[in-house]
């Protein structure tokens, strides 16, 4: 589950009426719909906090409007540019990436204590930061996390409706279809966007996303009956992980529930079940299925070797400082929070898209997180302190990174409390 919140300043333009772009319209104002009614759920009277790249503003503008047509009492903007971004981390005074402003805290806390619904349009060059020293982007995390630990903790708990979503931009479809002109990138990235999203344009999408849900939780629904205490995957990338999960742990899927009952789905697309594993009960090897894109680099052809729930040693053929930077931001940093079961043939990973953003790309894969685990992920999590949390067993940390391990050749076997040993996949698929 993709859990936090890259460029050249190049605009992204609202379609206009001509030939295909009157349909293009109605997709995307459904598209936004979708993600305000579905997503977010947002409330009449609720405030909505949009944070968006500014190359993807008049995708947000839609947002806006869907918003207050739905009954939003207000909605704020907090834009983000990729280029200075970048400039920041190669040329502003080192002493920044250790003193976050309060106001950045407070911007966030105060209107997640009441209530807000936060929307993040996750659109980025996956390279936005190669050359970046990583001690500046570990340090920069470490700040900013303290900062928002209120923020996070209310956000792993449901505390508000969130809803992480995406939209081309030229950089980012550059790098997925290179070979393609910019033009013609970013169109095709947009189609391969919409048909994750289930978006048509015929007005079908919310329906056929409570269709996708109820099928995702009757799913859930049997893993909870199943009840395993371990899992054991196998692959022939060489992984031969075992994974122990808690007591008391719980499966979720795409929609989640806030305590007065009102559901939202934190990521669109989702074709996830997951859960948390016990801290100190993972042990083998894992290989990633698929790159690694985190703070703006990306990370390729990596594994970890794990002993006791804790990663000892890290690998890669490609950005093996960032990887290793990336576990290293906290103590809780290089144990797991996270287990995700995704069907390889699924309707991200049938379209053989490789998008370089944890979004799309965890939802073409099994995948586990290193870091913080959600406290849902355990039966009264949702109302517990984080030390009663971490007392259950599930880790805790100031991050929280997917990374893809689902293969087609992926077997998972559980093995039951009474030591029944049941296929959950065979070969990438779910077998139960």
């Amino acid at each position: 589950m993709y859990p936090r919140h890259k460029s050249s300043v190049k605009s992204q333009p609202r379609p206009r009426c001509g030939k295909g772009s009157c349909f293009m319209d109605t997709k995307l104002q459904e598209y936004a719909k979708l993600l305000i009614e579905v997503g977010l759920n947002v409330q009449k009277g609720q405030t909505l906090i949009i944070s968006s790249p500014v190359e993807c503003a008049s995708f947000a503008r839609l947002c806006a409007d869907a918003a207050y047509d739905a009954g939003c009492r207000e909605v704020i903007m907090n834009w983000s540019d990729d280029y200075l971004s970048r400039q920041k981390f190669l040329r502003a005074d080192t002493s920044v990436f250790d003193d976050t402003p309060e106001w950045r805290e407070k911007f966030f806390t105060s209107y997640a204590e009441m209530g807000a619904a936060y929307l993040a349009i996750a659109a980025s060059d996956p390279e936005t930061l190669k050359g970046v020293d990583p001690d500046r982007l570990v340090r920069s995390q470490k700040s900013g996390s303290v900062l928002r630990k209120t923020f996070d903790r209310l956000q792993m708990s449901n505390g508000f409706p969130w809803c992480i979503a995406s939209v081309p931009i030229p950089s980012w479809a550059a790098t997925v279809f290179p070979e393609l002109p910019e033009d013609q990138a970013t169109e095709k990235l947009w189609d391969a966007i919409l048909r994750s999203v289930r978006i048509q344009g015929d007005g079908t999408a919310v329906s056929a996303w409570r269709q996708h849900l109820d099928t995702l939780s009757r799913r859930k629904d049997l893993l909870n009956k199943y009840h395993f205490k371990y899992l054991h995957y196998t692959n022939s990338l060489g992984t031969d992980l075992t994974i122990q999960l808690p007591e008391d742990h719980l499966w979720a899927s795409g929609n989640s529930v806030m305590k007065n009952g009102v559901e939202f789905v934190a990521n669109m697309p989702t074709e996830e079940i997951f859960t948390a594993p016990l801290k100190t009960g993972i042990n083998g090897v894992v290989y990633s299925a698929m790159p690694l894109v985190d703070s703006g680099n990306i990370i390729d052809k990596f594994y970890f070797i794990i002993r006791d729930g804790k990663i000892v040693e890290a690998h890669a053929e490609k950005g093996e400082k960032f990887l290793k930077a990336a576990i290293s931001v906290d103590e809780g940093a290089s144990y797991f929070g996270e287990v995700a079961l995704v069907p390889y043939d699924s309707p991200i990973s049938n379209q053989k898209i490789l998008f370089y953003n944890t979004l799309f790309d965890e939802n073409a894969s099994c995948h586990l997180a290193f870091g913080e685990a959600y406290p849902e992920c355990i039966e009264g999590g949702e109302s517990m302190t984080r030390e009663e949390v971490q007392a259950h067993g599930l880790n805790y940390s100031l991050t929280h990174v997917d990374f893809m391990v689902g293969t087609a050749d992926l077997s998972i076997v559980g093995t039951t409390h009474d030591g029944r040993e049941i296929p959950v996949f065979i070969n990438g698929n779910f077998a139960i």
